[in-house]
């Protein structure tokens, strides 16, 4: 009974302090979430599963399934095309494994090996010279060098100062003959004189008065001489002004402005020679084909004329060569600090030595050059048709000097290997040649494992409901008496090795647009990586997109050609902590930085 009547109480006074009550709970309740989520919930986090790029051999193959063939007979197609020049099969006769068959034409194959071993010498001379230390004679022709440089940009500079003084020299004899020709032009063209009609009229007046009355080109040679000879007057005077404020002292850029200056005035004046001079003597002309006599003062006037014009192109000559040979030595001095500096560079990096960037390229190039040899053996060695097995030649196809393509059959052989016969589609298939290993599984015996060498590759496919398929013989390497015929065998087909490769797991390459890139991993713990295995690990800082170009992969592992070096840290697998968390990562966008638009992708 008192523990009811206390809980009416509590009731009644809670119901009085309502207010003061709610107030109590809220605080209650903010003060327990606080606690549990500061000290009692785990934070979550994305977590990253993390691998490292390595070096190491890539194995590319392409499986198929088939039987194993009641069939030992097969038939030798060579895999280049070309003219038969020596056949060695024999109907009948037993072969070993490796005996040559057939030998087609090989001279340009083994010009291409010869070829090849030559680049080959020749990048690995460059390498070891390039590895070579540093020699006394070396340096001393490095030095020789930029020494060498350096005086040839003095002698530009004399050359070029030179040529600026010798500008002006010209500039100073072009004043000494102009104002006597512009004086002498002026009277010549715009006197008065008695013989030539008096100071009624100019002598131009009278020369265009007299040969308009023959030849309507007077006129126009009259205006053209108005208009030219006001503009090299102008010229002259501004150019004489110009002239007697600049010294030989003056800065180059001064004076090589002053000898194009005068270079246009001699030009406007030779110019205005050149028209009276052909005013003249249209005069003449007209006059003298109709009887007439032309005043004697003509010929004076073109004498002079005559001189006027010799002098002129006589300094437009010296001139034009100044200002040719100005620009001519301003241009090699800029060739001369470009080579003195490729000079300088030069030594310095002879003194250094190769850096690691020139040793890696030379070591590349010496790389380069051995595959394209090992590539040139193995086609010549395909012009030489081989036995792929022991076994009895059971028919011979060709002769001498015929030709062949590389889906004929040289000749057809009989081995007591057993077979198998595996069904590839077209795409497959294209990536199949005669002598790749393979391995073979068998159903019936799981624990049985017989390495081979495909044999045969069918040239016509089998169509069937629209799909194409191809049949290959793989020849058993070794026999086994459990193996039977027409037992189900799987064959995996080793089309491509490349050793010593930079690998990671498929997985860790991702795509966006045209693009290939991996989430780099930077500042992690190696053992920590290790020891977390695939439950992944938190990263300190957000992954890195790192655009790679890719080449060959299989399976498991793609190979990374650039963009990443042994030893870096990729994201495999992402982990995250929840479907919420997991919502919300999508949603947010993950940009590689030079690709615009596209979010995150997981996997490949």
């Amino acid at each position: 009974m008192n523990l009811i009547k206390k809980s009416k109480d509590l009731w009644s006074f809670a119901k009085k302090r309502k207010k003061v009550s709610l107030v109590a709970v809220l605080l209650i309740v903010s003060a327990g979430y606080f606690t549990y989520t500061k000290f009692l919930k785990s934070p979550e986090s994305v977590r990253y599963v993390v691998t490292q790029a390595q070096k190491g051999t890539l194995i590319s193959s392409i499986s198929g399934s088939g039987q194993v063939s009641s069939s030992n007979q097969v038939e030798i197609k060579p895999k280049v095309s070309g003219d038969i020049t020596a056949v060695y099969a024999i109907l009948g006769k037993e072969v070993k494994a490796g005996a040559i068959l057939a030998v087609i034409d090989s001279a340009d194959a083994s010009r291409t090996v010869r070829d090849a071993e030559t680049s080959l010498e020749t990048a690995k001379l460059e390498f070891d010279k390039m590895m070579e230390p540093l020699d006394e004679l070396t340096l001393l022709q490095s030095e020789n060098s930029l020494i060498q440089a350096k005086e040839s940009k003095n002698k530009v500079e004399y050359n070029l100062n030179k040529s600026y003084e010798d500008g002006f020299n010209n500039v100073s004899n072009v004043f000494l003959a102009l104002p006597t020709v512009m004086t002498e032009l002026r009277d010549l063209l715009y006197g008065s004189d008695k013989e030539l009609g008096g100071e009624s009229q100019w002598n131009v007046d009278f020369y265009v008065e007299i040969t308009g009355k023959y030849n309507d080109e007077a006129t126009q040679f009259k205006k053209d001489i108005y208009e030219k000879y006001q503009v090299a007057r102008d010229a002259y005077d501004k150019n004489f002004l110009d002239y007697k404020s600049t010294s030989r002292f003056a800065s180059q850029e001064d004076i090589e402005a002053l000898i194009n200056q005068t270079y246009e005035t001699d030009k406007l004046i030779s110019e205005v020679v050149r028209n009276s001079n052909n005013l003249i003597q249209l005069y003449q002309d007209e006059l003298t084909q109709r009887g007439l006599t032309p005043v004697s003062l003509s010929d004076t006037h073109l004498s002079s004329l005559s001189s006027y014009t010799n002098t002129t192109n006589s300094y437009l000559l010296s001139l034009l060569s100044s200002v040719s040979s100005i620009s001519d030595y301003k241009d090699s001095i800029v060739s001369a600090e470009r080579t003195i500096r490729e000079k300088e560079l030069s030594l310095v990096n002879t003194k250094d030595g190769p850096d690691d960037l020139d040793i890696r390229a030379k070591k590349i190039t010496v790389q380069q050059k051995e595959d394209a040899l090992t590539d040139a053996k193995q086609a010549l060695a395909d012009h030489y048709v081989r036995a792929p097995f022991d076994g009895v030649i059971a028919k011979v196809s060709v002769k001498k000097g015929d030709s062949i393509s590389s889906g004929s059959a040289v000749a057809t052989i009989v081995t007591k290997q057993e077979t198998a016969e595996i069904s590839l589609n077209e795409i497959d298939v294209a990536k199949i040649e005669v002598g790749q290993k393979a391995t073979l599984l068998f159903d019936a015996v799981p624990d049985l494992t017989i390495t081979g060498q495909v044999a045969e590759v069918e040239a016509v496919g089998t169509v069937s409901q629209g799909v194409v398929t191809y049949m290959v013989k793989i020849a058993f390497d070794t026999q086994d008496d459990r193996v039977k015929t027409a037992m189900s065998v799987s064959a995996s087909i080793i089309t491509e090795v490349k050793p010593d490769v930079i690998l990671v797991p498929n997985s860790a390459v991702k795509t966006q647009g045209e693009n290939k890139y991996v989430e780099v991993a930077k500042n992690v713990d190696s053992a920590e990586i290790a020891s977390a295995g695939l439950t992944g690990i938190v990263l300190s800082n957000e992954p890195v997109a790192q655009i790679v170009q890719i080449g060959s992969a299989n399976d498991e592992f793609t190979e990374i050609t650039s963009g990443l070096k042994e030893g870096d840290f990729v994201i495999s697998r992402t982990i995250q902590p929840s479907t919420v968390a997991t919502a919300t990562t999508q949603n947010s966008s993950f940009k590689i930085p030079g690709i615009s638009g596209g979010s995150r992708t997981l996997g490949r």
